[in-house]
């Protein structure tokens, strides 16, 4: 996602400060007990160590792989979500009939539910409450259903099918409209999925296990001849593998509400701006700049 949105080291850290805790006092403990107490005898050959270090890059690995798909594939319907806003709004205004009394309301009643629907979109994935200019219009409109989305769309199509009765639009015009809209649909019900679809603990679980399996017995296949080196090494390596894996847990699910989803707010906001101003409307917001994670 090419937004100017940065994540601070220290807001990062926050999200594995408990695995940081364990591991420091772990390494030193270990780290003096490898030094002058009764585990100074122990000696894991470094070949071992390696072996359960690389078998721990190849999961992270695949892990990342695989959490990166699901974000970028956020990205990509999302992308569709703007594309076919705008398609939507395009083909209203040159499909409808100008000469038809209720034109300019049908067409602003098309691009308000429109905007409000990508708003509620993402409110609805991320399991916030809704914003007031989703909730005002939830009250106006009626709308108590469970999948707020999926009946905004229903409006749609029932605005269409009452637009065909009235002659506004002719059939043909009518089928590419509702093709737009079950784009829509479409790329619902994908959020959706990507939402509902979690990925698989054990695998997780697997991870962290041989990471921790990898921490014990790393101060064991070191050198003892500096302290504070293997101590360091000891800390800093573990760390580094439970970044990454913690990297891939919060771009894995896209639609939480984390510094690393997809920026939904500013995209539905981008909509907004875009499809007012397709039909000339000056009441157009400004665009905010994204949220800033500044790099300390």
């Amino acid at each position: 996602m090419l937004l100017n949105k940065r994540i601070s080291i220290w807001s990062f850290l926050k999200y594995i400060k408990y695995d940081i805790l364990f591991i420091v006092f772990y390494a030193i403990i270990m780290g003096i007990l490898d030094q002058f107490g009764f585990l100074s005898k122990i000696s894991i050959p470094i070949a071992v160590t390696g072996f359960f270090g690389t078998a721990v890059a190849l999961l992270l690995g695949f892990r990342t792989n695989q959490a990166y798909e699901r974000w970028w594939e956020a990205r990509i319907i999302w992308g569709a979500i703007v594309n076919d806003s705008r398609t939507l709004v395009r083909q209203s205004i040159t499909f409808y009939d100008k000469k038809d009394d209720q034109y300019e309301f049908r067409i602003k009643e098309i691009v308000l539910r429109q905007i409000v629907w990508c708003y509620a979109l993402g409110e609805s994935l991320r399991k916030v409450d809704f914003s007031p200019k989703v909730a005002g219009y939830l009250k106006i409109q009626d709308i108590n259903d469970q999948n707020v989305p999926n009946a905004i769309l229903l409006k749609h199509s029932e605005a269409l099918s009452e637009s065909l009765n009235d002659k506004v639009v002719n059939k043909y015009q009518q089928v590419q409209i509702d093709s737009t809209i079950a784009r829509l649909c479409d790329s619902m019900g994908k959020c959706e999925r990507i939402k509902n679809t979690v990925f698989p603990k054990a695998h997780s679980l697997l991870i962290h296990l041989i990471i921790y399996v990898f921490a014990t017995m790393l101060p064991f296949g070191l050198s003892d001849n500096y302290l504070s080196v293997e101590i360091g090494l000891t800390i800093a390596i573990p760390i580094i593998f439970i970044a990454i894996e913690k990297t891939s847990i919060l771009m894995q699910d896209p639609f939480e509400n984390n510094p690393m989803d997809t920026s939904m707010t500013d995209l539905a906001q981008t909509i907004e701006i875009n499809l007012k101003q397709m039909i000339g409307d000056e009441d157009i917001p400004e665009k905010k700049k994204p949220e800033t994670y500044y790099v300390l």
